[in-house]
């Protein structure tokens, strides 16, 4: 038997961020076996990966949201960015390097951190950087 406690919420508390997406299983895909996250459930429309990234079907999402409005709504890519840390930047992004729509090789940002950002295959951008703890020193 499981228990569930419930807490008593005053405020909301952050769970997740969803990306719509138009193909389900190519967007499974890319971020199962080239990204290499962890299904933790299936729903088939939607899927949720370890450390709270989901994927929803997009048409049918839409659907759902806006009571079968879906047409009325425009959702492109672009206007978000998720962002990953990596112990070793070079070799991801030499792994990823064939396998994704790169928007930009390795970069130094201001702060001193590299990255790389790529698309996922509905334009989302997702940005593969340092870890910032391997780039600034903290001091107390």
């Amino acid at each position: 038997m499981i228990v569930v406690k419930r807490v008593n919420l005053k405020n909301p508390v952050y769970y997740s961020v969803v990306f719509l997406v138009n193909d389900i299983e190519k967007s499974k895909y890319f971020y199962t076996d080239v990204l290499g996250q962890k299904v933790v459930m299936d729903f088939g429309r939607n899927v949720g990966f370890e450390g709270g990234l989901s994927i929803w079907e997009k048409e049918y999402a839409l659907n759902l949201i806006f009571q079968g409005k879906a047409s009325d709504v425009k959702v492109d890519g672009n206007n978000f960015e998720l962002y990953f840390e990596s112990d070793d930047l070079d070799a991801l992004f030499n792994r990823l390097e064939g396998n994704i729509n790169l928007i930009h090789s390795i970069i130094e940002h201001p702060w001193g951190q590299r990255a790389f950002r790529v698309y996922d295959p509905d334009d989302h951008i997702i940005e593969f950087a340092e870890s910032m703890t391997s780039v600034v020193k903290i001091t107390q």
